[in-house]
């Protein structure tokens, strides 16, 4: 290769390599967002505050956005660079993981709306045998949060274990249904608030299923694997 081909090669890497940064930068806001929109919506929810279910319905604007210049730069990179190899596997999974973070900020932001409509109810919003959905509420911005870490350090065990998690999330969302529908047919004035909080809780069981997918790319850029973590 001659030197002047070599200068070519080197600037064409430097600037796919700058690009690169570029998308890797933008996925963490974007996770930054989203986990900020999930505690949002589980604050808003706990204290049936309508001005911070509000805020969080808003603000899923910003993470649509953020999704969409990310896919713009993703298309753009793979088009003009054409990567190869570990670097096109890197950016089609980073495209994965967007799509899942604004699924991850929809379902936020239904969790905002259910509080947003509970606002106004006076009815107790606990099924009897404990706040299923409180502790729902608090897996899924643990997972979420650890799910972002694993991204960023490329760390597969630390994946599989925050995978781990939504199996409790499953169980608890299950339980909570169950008694959920008990306490709807013994007091028909709570039917109303029961459908809002069972449907918060799938919300929340869903970013689970969600958090899950994003493991599976962490594992898959981390060790080339494909496994499903949530058989």
């Amino acid at each position: 290769m001659r030197d002047d081909d070599r200068f070519i090669a080197h600037g064409h890497r430097d600037v796919f390599d700058g690009e690169l940064a570029q998308v890797r930068a933008g996925v963490v806001r974007m996770g930054e967002l989203v986990a900020a929109a999930i505690d949002g919506a589980i604050d808003a929810l706990s204290r049936r505050d309508l001005q911070a279910a509000a805020a969080v319905v808003a603000d899923d604007a910003q993470i649509n956005r953020a999704q969409t210049e990310l896919t713009s730069l993703i298309v753009t990179t793979i088009a003009t660079q054409a990567p190869v190899a570990g670097d096109l596997r890197l950016l089609i999974s980073l495209y994965h993981v967007t799509y899942e973070l604004e699924r991850i900020g929809d379902h936020a932001a239904g969790v905002a709306r259910q509080a947003a409509r509970l606002v106004d109810s006076e009815i107790d919003g606990r099924p009897a045998g404990g706040a299923g959905l409180d502790r729902m509420g608090e897996l899924a911005s643990t997972i979420l949060h650890g799910v972002l870490l694993a991204l960023v350090d490329l760390d597969a065990p630390a994946a599989r274990s925050v995978a781990a998690v939504d199996d409790e999330i499953d169980r608890l969302y299950h339980a909570y249904f169950e008694r959920t529908l008990e306490r709807m047919r013994a007091e028909p004035d709570w039917v109303d608030s029961g459908a809002q909080l069972l449907f918060a809780a799938k919300h929340f069981e869903r970013i689970g299923d969600r958090v899950t997918n994003i493991a599976e790319e962490v594992v898959f850029l981390s060790t080339g694997a494909v496994e499903d973590l949530n058989p």
